[in-house]
């Protein structure tokens, strides 16, 4: 009796151990999914005209999908030139799958090498404006743009080779197009962010830096450097009022805020706060 009750407890045990081992591959084989990635297209139909002279037109959009790691569906309208453009927007993979067909051969032969060839553009932007080669850059940046207008990476790059150069006006263009862009403020842009609100201010283009600021606002009140350039920047404007509340509100999210704390201890020191 013993032994038929150690062997049944035995294959319970197997049963569970195998159970656990099949869960265990199911979930390693959904990590190891590769994400949806690719162009997919939409059609609207529409009728144009009445009566006999009634006909039916057939508008194809395509967009860039590209799966998230919360399992969402990122999508990017293409431009004229086939590259992602404009602002994201996000659906279920369900939704994706329903309402919009696969392009994987458009996107292979068409999209990809228009994509890496505004990367490209960028990247030697990039290199010559590190290099002190300003004009170069500029070269190279506006051959993206005129691939993809709102690229992030090169409206920036373009925009700091003006700031470079001194050129107020060609750098304040770039200011009007950025502000406008709500990917400019994405943390992936972050540095490119910081770089060119701190040559607004070096330029001394302050009501543009501050507005430059203040939009980033919008969008995230939760950065202690941003109230902290916010406040270097009214600083240089005079208005020690704001200079000081902002630094606060900086201090406030972070106490320990280095930067910060160097700047309070100045304003202290003058009597300012």
């Amino acid at each position: 009796m013993s032994e038929n009750n150690n062997r049944n407890s035995s294959g319970e045990n197997n049963q569970a151990s195998g159970s656990e081992q099949n869960s265990d591959a199911l979930k390693k084989s959904m990590d190891d999914r590769e994400k949806i990635k690719g162009v997919f297209s939409t059609k609207n139909v529409s009728k144009v005209g009445t009566g006999t002279t009634q006909r039916k037109t057939i508008q194809k959009n395509y967009w860039m999908a590209r799966e998230l790691d919360d399992g969402q569906i990122e999508l990017q309208i293409l431009n004229k030139n086939y590259v992602p453009s404009g602002p994201k927007s996000f659906i279920s993979k369900d939704e994706l799958l329903e309402s919009y067909s696969p392009e994987p051969e458009f996107y292979t032969h068409t999209v990809y090498p228009k994509i890496r060839e505004v990367q490209k553009k960028v990247a030697r932007g990039d290199r010559h404006r590190k290099q002190g080669e300003p004009f170069s850059a500029e070269f190279e940046y506006s051959n993206a743009l005129k691939v993809d207008e709102e690229n992030i990476r090169a409206n920036f790059g373009i925009g700091l080779s003006y700031l470079d150069r001194g050129e107020k006006d060609k750098a304040d263009d770039i200011f009007q197009r950025l502000v406008k862009l709500d990917a400019a403020f994405e943390t992936e842009h972050k540095h490119l962010f910081n770089d060119f609100g701190i040559s607004l201010r070096k330029n001394e283009m302050l009501d543009q830096c501050l507005e430059y600021y203040n939009r980033a606002l919008e969008l995230t009140q939760e950065d202690e450097h941003l109230y902290y350039n916010i406040a270097r920047v009214y600083m240089e404007k005079g208005d020690i009022k704001n200079t000081v509340s902002h630094l606060n509100k900086a201090l406030d999210l972070n106490p320990d805020f280095e930067l910060g704390q160097k700047f309070m201890k100045y304003l202290k020191k003058k009597g300012y706060a």
